[in-house]
């Protein structure tokens, strides 16, 4: 019996997903909850596990793919066996009509084979868990894949490793009646591997049960960029001009970057902006933060500015709720939040997302700098989950790490404030009546005008720099 298994709503009511890479290819045999794909929505690349236990009988999409909620993705081959079904939120995204109907895969042509593999597959009992609902749990039997012969290859290719390969894969050499099973290896690393040119295929892996690390990748490039002997000594042979070579790069829109160019217009062209600055003597804070540091106790905690800001921003919005509001268009009212869902921008390599710390009004000193460092680990990792990019209340970026002084954050949509940290620098300043070499930071907080009238917001401002300049202050507050 043939099952169709339609990409579902991944979290929070995101349409669309792109196809980052398939795990598994026609013919292979799949365990229930397996992971078969992983795909990247506007907010996290998240790992599709598989619903049905059977053979994989086709793939409707390739990897670059933008596929919408609803549309098929892959079939099973279930053979009778009972299919796990999906929950009531995932039937409901299966119903969603498809606009278009994705490319098939370049490969599944007539003119490619399988080669036949009657190795038994060991497959364990296992819940469901779909998107949405955690990571799928990873046998240590990992079920073998096909491999298939390409026209005119002299050997059998894994065609997904040639997919994802950013160069032209090396033919392997194994006879034909040897599968092939494609290397583990996690998204970052894959990329490492993309930006150096190298084959992950080729790569050994010396990780936990194979797993290919950064190391092995790194160890890879610099053994095959090693030049031979003959190669060192021999002069470079001149550059011949050449009118072929492209002088732009073109990358598609998509993915992360999109999200957040769409949030952006829409943010600027819906909520009237202002920002309001204030400069900050944060010496006292500095030397808490020194102090903090040298505890023992304390040794496993990165506390540092970004932490001491953020409880104070916790405490500034008790006091000035105002900041802590959104503009419900529709239902014409303003809606203010007595929770914090604090977002802290990071800038990854997929580009800038705002993951956001729940109820951060109940977290202290200690546990705030564990969340935000969690937080930040997380997103650069790619693994942000998706209820964990919505909901936020109000939000922080820190442009300081990169040396900059002060800027003009936008608006999260949805969100009446966001406040920029810049870089903090010595330098002279009044205190005590004389002058002294002081530690300086410029804050600068941008906000919605339709709920914060400029009195609030610089109320809300000097309320953060008063904890920023006596730290002690905060002692005061719950």
């Amino acid at each position: 019996m043939i099952e169709d298994f339609r990409l579902p709503d991944l979290g929070e009511g995101l349409p669309e997903a792109e196809l980052v890479q398939w795990l598994v290819a026609e013919g292979d045999t799949v365990a229930l909850n397996q992971t078969i794909a992983e795909v990247e929505t506007a907010k996290a690349v998240v790992e599709l596990p598989s619903p049905y236990s059977g053979t994989v009988t086709g793939l409707h999409a390739a990897a670059g793919d933008v596929i919408e909620v609803g549309s098929v993705l892959i079939s099973f081959d279930v053979g009778g066996a009972d299919a796990v079904e999906p929950d009531a939120a995932d039937e409901a995204a299966a119903a969603a009509p498809a606009a278009a109907t994705p490319k098939k895969r370049a490969d599944d042509d007539a003119e490619t084979r399988d080669v036949r593999d009657d190795a038994p597959v060991d497959e364990e009992p296992a819940t469901p868990n779909l998107v949405g609902y955690g990571a799928a749990p990873r046998s240590s039997a990992r079920p073998r894949r096909r491999a298939r012969v390409l026209p005119g290859a002299a050997a059998p290719t894994d065609t997904a490793v040639l997919e994802a390969a950013p160069h032209d894969a090396v033919a392997l050499s194994e006879p034909d009646d040897v599968t092939l099973e494609r290397p583990r290896s996690t998204p970052p690393v894959r990329a490492l591997a993309k930006k150096l040119g190298v084959d992950i295929a080729l790569v050994s892996g010396t990780g936990h049960t194979g797993l290919i690390t950064r190391d092995d990748v790194e160890a890879y490039a610099a053994h095959v960029d090693a030049p031979a002997p003959a190669e060192r000594s021999a002069p470079a042979p001149a550059a011949a001009p050449s009118h072929t070579d492209e002088r732009v790069v073109r990358t598609p829109i998509r993915g992360v970057r999109r999200h957040t160019a769409e949030a952006m217009v829409r943010s600027a062209f819906t909520a009237p902006h202002a920002t309001t600055f204030l400069t900050v003597d944060v010496t006292e804070t500095n030397a808490l933060i020194a102090s903090l540091r040298a505890d023992r106790e304390l040794a496993d905690h990165r506390i540092g500015i970004l932490a001491v800001a953020a409880r104070a921003v916790c405490i500034a919005l008790a006091r000035i709720p105002s900041l802590n509001s959104r503009w419900d268009e529709a239902a014409g009212e303003i809606i203010e939040h007595r929770y914090v869902n604090l977002g802290i921008a990071a800038a990854t390599s997929r580009g800038l997302v705002v993951p956001n710390i729940k109820d951060a009004q109940e977290l202290g000193l200690v546990d705030l700098a564990d969340a935000v460092r969690e937080l930040a680990d997380t997103a650069r990792a790619g693994r942000t989950a998706p209820a964990d990019m919505t909901g936020g209340t109000f939000s922080i970026t820190n442009v300081g790490v990169f040396g900059v002084d002060t800027g003009t954050p936008i608006l999260n949509p949805g969100e009446a404030g966001i406040l920029a940290l810049g870089a903090v620098r010595r330098q002279p300043w009044e205190h005590e009546g004389g002058i002294a070499l002081r530690d300086i930071m410029t804050l600068a907080l941008s906000f919605d005008h339709r709920l914060v009238d400029g009195e609030q917001a610089a109320r809300f401002l000097a309320e953060v720099g008063g904890i920023l300049r006596e730290p002690g202050r905060g002692m005061l507050h719950r």
